[in-house]
């Protein structure tokens, strides 16, 4: 089956198992690992469509330790390294951890995905974000390390599955063309023109894209992992809503950047909504916007920043005193005693027990 028609019929399985049970997918406080399909995580794209039943898995190191990738900052946006376990406390739900280890640096494996949207309105954009989004997984993966590839705009397309070969990474980002939906002779704002598009008709699946990113490609995938999108943060016409998307990237413990890549006059007087929510995206799962526009340098220096980070990692883990495997999302609170800035996820969905 295409890797393109295995990403549509996932989405299509996710709205039938909620309307089945009754839930809306959109719901994040509600939603458990038991109402959403499990991600195959596998590298063959045929392994996507296996079997949805099976509960998903949340906690990745031990079913008892929740573990918290994290960046310290000083007030001007500078890494604070060198602090210790000593320097830190962590609550959930308000309640004090006790942090059971701590380290400083971490070497576990890094996944990233790259996501590249291709919607019209990135027609000034986009060369730039594959020259340098190349340029960055050739810095930043080791051997150890692997990376894939989608872009999205009125379909999901797994342009790379995971590889660690940086060659055949880039040549999936070259891959990524510039939508136009030709069914409508090009006419502005209809399916990927240069308007952003209003109506029922799919314009830029960037929802759907993360959703199926977090729940098919890294949900079932361990150590540090983190999706990094290249787009102006306009959705139009996804089947899912922005808190599907939040919540899926929690449960898959999975760090989103975006780097806002827009040529903001292309928009005309329609104006440009995309930011917002792709802040709360970012804010609720350890990771930022960083906004660069049309410019080189900014995007190269944006993907400078994001290395550092993601080479500059705490990691602490706990084991809560809520022993409960319910599947509810816990909130997360960790401070610093010097009243550093902490950069980290806002919590995590507890693993419901299999009966």
């Amino acid at each position: 089956m295409p890797k393109k028609l295995v990403f549509h019929c996932r989405i299509l399985a996710v709205l039938a198992a909620a309307i089945l049970c009754g839930a809306q997918v959109s719901a994040a406080q509600q939603n458990t690992p038991s109402q959403q399909p499990s991600a195959s995580g596998q590298s063959a794209s045929g392994q996507a469509a296996q079997d949805s039943q099976q509960p998903t898995e949340t906690l990745k190191v031990n079913v008892n330790v929740v573990q918290l990738f994290f960046n310290v900052k000083d007030k001007h946006g500078t890494l604070i390294p060198n602090l210790t376990k000593d320097d830190f406390t962590i609550a959930e739900d308000g309640k004090p951890q006790t942090i059971k280890y701590f380290t400083a640096e971490s070497n576990l494996p890094l996944t990233i995905g790259m996501m590249i949207d291709s919607s019209g309105s990135q027609r000034n954009v986009i060369d730039m974000e594959k020259e340098v989004g190349g340029a960055f997984l050739r810095q930043i993966l080791t051997d150890k390390d692997e990376a894939y590839v989608i872009s999205f705009d009125i379909t999901v397309d797994l342009l790379q599955d995971f590889t660690r070969d940086v060659h055949r990474l880039q040549a999936a980002l070259n891959k990524a063309k510039v939508n136009v939906d030709y069914t409508s002779g090009g006419i502005p704002g209809m399916g990927g023109g240069p308007v952003p598009q209003r109506g029922n008709s799919p314009g830029t699946l960037l929802y759907d894209a993360v959703y199926l990113s977090s729940h098919d490609m890294l949900s079932k995938e361990v150590g540090r992992k983190a999706m990094i999108l290249l787009t102006d943060g306009q959705d139009e016409g996804s089947r899912l809503k922005i808190q599907d998307a939040i919540e899926a990237a929690q449960k898959a413990d999975a760090i989103v950047y975006v780097l806002l890549c827009a040529d903001r006059g292309f928009y005309g007087g329609f104006g440009y909504s995309g930011e917002s929510d792709m802040r709360k995206l970012t804010e609720q799962t350890g990771g930022r916007v960083i906004n660069v526009g049309n410019k080189f340098d900014k995007l190269r220096d944006a993907f400078d920043q994001i290395a550092a980070e993601l080479r500059s990692q705490y990691n602490i883990g706990y084991t809560p005193t809520n022993t409960k495997h319910d599947g509810s999302y816990r909130k997360l609170e960790i401070k610093n005693k010097q009243s550093y800035k902490i950069q980290a996820r806002a919590g995590y969905y507890a693993g419901r027990s299999q009966e």
